[in-house]
């Protein structure tokens, strides 16, 4: 087939599959080498890793989210607004599903057409069945979560601010999974408590909202080194911060959480960011392996085990670099390299030249605990021994999104964007109220 006819369909436009099809269109949809296809069931894209600022109010999602229809229009690709539920691999054909708003349908059942499919559809929360989780708490891994915590949380100062500035009532929250969402969210959390009291949400003191961690490992942050795990701890506890770990969530109630050692944690609002995992539609696609958690199996070169015209990337494959015991980890880094790698991956591909495999550059981890300042190790392996905290930290971890943004707009847009946040923090108020 003629170059000029490739059809590229990457699924997904979180941060892996956003730049993939920004550097795409600005390469071969440019110059009409392919055509090059995002689908979303979103309409706008925002950077996960900051779910937890708009949970906490620290961030306002509709000034920070990006719109793919006019994204696409600016850099040579084409936005289909859809829900990936299958694959046909004998037509070459991907499945989407109707898409239906207030019991109104939108669009019709579609079939997408490609030559070249590339899976980056993410991954969503775990709960690994516990019971009464799904009824009770919040999953913090979509804006439409993130928005309605930050509801639930502001609607409990509305109540509360009816009773007085005097009352000694207590608001307990309880986060289930001391990963990077449950840490950074608590000490947001702790920070919008304190903030609110400016605002006139006086009926409850800032020392009266109990924010406690449920962790079922030893440890917070399990994946990073036990020194850097112990600097994040002893921040969180400096904010009173409580952490449970070694603690085993068995059953959620509306009233808190019952752990497997009979504690039980009360909490009016509670978040479950304890695991992921991918899409039940990956284990389906027929002829494609998938391991346990429903991550599609990948080569080194980041294509599908069983089919070389199908590539996944990010949170939603397994790939098992050669030399290595274990998985790559789902993390925005991840997919952020993946992404890099596979746009000049999928142009040898076309071009029929050989394909590279792979290769990951831990470049560390950092966790924003909001004023406390950042806590991490940098350039990963080269120094994990050594812990960076403070305004160090916070500098390089602002610096992440930042080149999120640039790859997507530019260094002159992204500039001006970090201009608008200046202004927009100067001018407005410190988080959002409503």
């Amino acid at each position: 087939m003629n170059n000029l006819t490739k059809r590229i369909v990457i699924v997904g436009g979180g941060a892996g599959g956003a730049e993939l099809a920004t550097r795409l269109g600005n390469t071969l949809g440019k110059k009409k080498l392919a055509q090059i296809t995002l689908i979303d069931a979103n309409r706008t894209h925002i950077w996960k890793p900051r779910l937890h600022e708009v949970a906490a109010g620290m961030l306002d999602a509709g000034s920070n989210e990006l719109s793919y229809v006019a994204h696409a229009h600016q850099h040579n690709f084409r936005f289909i607004l859809g829900k990936m539920c299958g694959v046909n691999r004998d037509e070459k054909h991907l499945l989407l599903s109707s898409l239906e708003e207030d019991n109104e349908e939108i669009l019709p059942a579609r079939t997408i057409d490609y030559d070249i499919l590339i899976i980056a559809v993410g991954s969503q929360t775990n709960d690994f069945g516990t019971k009464g989780a799904k009824e009770h708490c919040i999953y913090l891994d979509k804006r439409e979560a993130a928005e309605a915590f930050h509801h639930s949380f502001l609607n409990v100062y509305l109540k509360a601010s009816q009773a007085g500035s005097n009352s000694d009532e207590v608001f307990n929250i309880a986060i289930v999974g001391a990963g990077a969402t449950g840490v950074e969210l608590a000490a947001e959390l702790d920070h919008t408590a304190h903030q609110l009291v400016h605002y006139g949400f006086d009926g409850i003191k800032p020392e009266n909202v109990k924010i406690t961690i449920v962790e079922a490992g030893p440890k917070v942050m399990p994946a990073l080194s036990d020194k850097t795990s112990v600097a994040i701890r002893r921040q969180l506890e400096s904010l009173d911060i409580q952490i449970l770990t070694g603690q085993m969530v068995t059953e959620v109630t509306a009233e808190g959480l019952h752990t497997k050692d009979g504690k039980f944690i009360p909490a009016r609002l509670k978040v479950w960011s304890a695991g992921v995992k991918s899409w039940d539609f990956l284990a389906e696609i027929e002829g494609l392996e998938s391991n346990h958690i429903h991550q599609l199996i990948v080569k080194p070169t980041l294509q599908t085990s069983n089919d070389e015209t199908i590539f996944a990337m990010g949170d939603c494959c397994s790939c098992t670099l050669q030399g290595s015991e274990k998985p790559l980890p789902p993390r925005a880094q991840t997919a952020n390299q993946q992404a890099t790698f596979l746009a000049k991956q999928i142009a040898a591909f076309i071009n029929h030249q050989p394909l590279n495999d792979f290769v990951y550059k831990d470049k560390g981890s950092l966790i924003s605990l909001s004023k406390a300042g950042s806590v991490g190790s940098i350039m990963g392996n080269l120094s994990k021994d050594f812990t960076f905290e403070g305004r160090m930290a916070r500098l390089f971890y602002i610096s992440l999104y930042r080149l999120h943004q640039a790859t997507l707009h530019g260094w002159f847009n992204t500039a001006l964007l970090i201009l608008r946040d200046r202004i927009n923090k100067r001018t407005g108020p410190k988080m959002k109220l409503h």
